[in-house]
């Protein structure tokens, strides 16, 4: 069992039978929008530790707020938790389900002198709780009689006030150094029809309100929390006190941040509907449904998520970090390809023209259970237009006038000629090849410095290709200027479509989920719009790893 220091505590609170030796952990989203991969830490988090301890650990909804809840994110962050691999039995609750209960907790603070109902508007109450250097006042109804208070926010259940109007506090002290402690609101006014209760409430608990006490409800013995909700702690813990009710144990850790990317539900669902991205799943959103569609395997966050571990000060991680990963994931597990981005096209003049061969192609180095697969070799061949240059630079090794290459898996060629169209373009390049070097060297021992990629005119499949990149140009997208916003900050250039690629066949048959290299050019996986009449295939990551250069310099000077 790895170690940490909530570990550490629930492994002293088990040698002290502090709950009796139990572990019950729960996953708490709000279904506001889709989880993303800070989600993706807790969810790990709470599941794996439960485990480890042979705990549970339940799946709670805390949908108090019902103007921007919907079944639609329920729905998807049941399908994401299940991605990931984890499972919550029958442990699926809901906080509105805990409502009647919420609400005669709320009456015994009244009864208590602990809550009361205030009159004062939302920018009132802001003025009214001071700043943090300076206290707060109380506000002017906060000496009604328990009676009044009473009367007023029954009157508030049925309905007799508009939105706004009134909401119920909690009676705590409005000088306390602790923002959150300066009579918090707890219900307020929202004729809003819920998603599972209907219209039976038009008052609705704050997150505050609702979070200490359904993990009493539900027994939870360690409520694993981000650490925004630090300073919210003592809160519960006054309501739980107040209310005499079994009391939890809430530890706080670090969320997942990383740069370039923005996991702020709010600020995506903001790019979903202003239409800066093409849904919850666009594979350039950090989202689960937006990785997976990318090609991410719930391993990779997995791993990723533990590997980084469980720290208590916040901090960011380069997003290159993460692709580090990614990409030593799919290269044990991607099938590889041949595929042309950009063809040019390549006609091997001394090639018999009728004739194709069956070429031997590895699938996986990687793996020695992988085999090999036939690709068709033909006269007629498509080349990356990069992998030719007429005038070639210093240090540019492939294809040229008068200069041999490899083929890959298939032949040695020599440029011969090449002819151009009307614009000046280069539009054939003309070789001829040495039948002696199928898959191998030349008999006479000379060597080639290059070896390119191709697919056979004859037989290749065309494909639409997304080449996804990082969609912003800033590292730190939460952090901008004040006249700016982060959407000024969205990469242009995030997303570029290629419609006439050139694929073997084999790819043919790929399906969803199925992970591929193209070879030389990156890791791809096939998306989830592709079709008979068109295929699309999605850029997952490149093949160029930044980040295992990083750990080789730092390997290298600790050496």
């Amino acid at each position: 069992m790895s170690t940490d220091f909530i570990r550490e505590i629930i492994t002293e609170d088990n040698r002290n039978n502090r709950f009796g030796g139990k572990v019950h952990t729960r996953f708490p989203p709000e279904p506001n929008g889709y989880l993303h991969i800070g989600h993706a830490k807790a969810i790990c988090i709470n599941f794996e530790i439960a485990e480890e301890y042979g705990g549970l650990c339940n799946l709670r909804f805390d949908d108090s707020n019902p103007v921007a809840e919907k079944q639609e994110y329920i729905d998807a962050i049941k399908e994401d938790i299940r991605w990931l691999g984890f499972d919550w039995g029958d442990r699926e609750f809901y906080a509105s389900d805990y409502f009647n209960q919420l609400y005669e907790w709320a009456i015994k603070l009244i009864e208590d002198n602990k809550a009361y109902v205030d009159d004062l508007n939302a920018e009132q109450i802001r003025q009214y709780r001071g700043t943090l250097t300076e206290p707060g006042e109380n506000s002017p109804f906060r000496d009604r009689s328990i009676e009044d208070n009473i009367d007023l926010f029954e009157r508030m259940r049925k309905g007799e006030f508009p939105d706004g109007s009134s909401v119920l506090r909690a009676k705590i002290d409005m000088s306390h150094p602790n923002m959150n402690m300066r009579d918090p609101v707890m219900y307020r006014i929202l004729h809003q029809v819920h998603h599972r209760q209907g219209d039976k409430w038009c008052i609705y608990p704050t997150y505050d309100w609702v979070h200490g006490q359904s993990d009493s409800i539900e027994g939870i013995t360690h409520s694993l929390c981000s650490l925004e909700f630090e300073d919210h702690r003592p809160l519960y813990d006054w309501f739980l006190d107040q209310l005499g009710i079994y009391h939890s144990q809430q530890t706080e850790f670090a969320r997942l941040n990383l740069n370039y990317i923005i996991t702020s539900t709010r600020k995506i669902k903001k790019m979903v509907e202003g239409r800066y991205v093409n849904g919850w799943d666009d594979p350039r959103l950090p989202t689960l449904a937006g990785l997976r569609r990318r090609g991410y395997s719930p391993e990779v966050i997995r791993q990723f998520a533990r590997d980084i571990g469980i720290a208590k000060t916040s901090s960011v991680i380069d997003i290159a970090k993460l692709e580090h990963y990614l990409r030593e994931d799919l290269n044990r597990r991607a099938k590889r390809a041949m595929a042309v981005l950009r063809p040019l096209k390549l006609i091997i003049d001394n090639y018999p023209d009728d004739q194709v061969e069956e070429i031997d192609a590895i699938n996986n180095p990687e793996d020695p259970n992988a085999g090999t697969r036939k690709v068709p070799f033909s006269k007629i061949l498509y080349i990356e237009q990069d992998d030719f240059r007429e005038d070639p630079p210093p240090k540019y090794y492939r294809l040229a006038p008068n200069r041999e290459i490899r083929l890959r898996y298939a032949y040695f060629i020599k440029c011969t000629n090449i002819k151009k169209d009307e614009a000046g373009n280069i539009s054939e390049i003309h070789c001829i090849y040495d039948p002696q070097t199928r898959g191998g060297d030349a008999p006479d021992g000379r060597k080639v410095k290059a070896t390119i990629h191709w697919v056979s005119s004859k037989h290749a499949i065309s494909a639409e290709i997304r080449l996804y990149d990082r969609l912003f140009t800033k590292p730190d997208p939460e952090n901008v200027p004040e006249d700016k916003s982060f959407i000024d900050f969205i990469n242009p250039y995030s997303l570029a479509i290629i419609t006439d690629a050139e694929l073997e066949p084999s790819l043919a048959e790929a399906r969803v989920g199925e992970y591929l290299q193209f070879e030389r050019l990156g890791y791809f996986c096939i998306d989830k719009d592709s079709g008979s009449e068109k295929l699309i295939f999605n850029r997952t990551v490149t093949l160029r790893d930044t980040w295992a250069k990083i750990e080789k310099k730092q390997q290298n000077a600790t050496a």
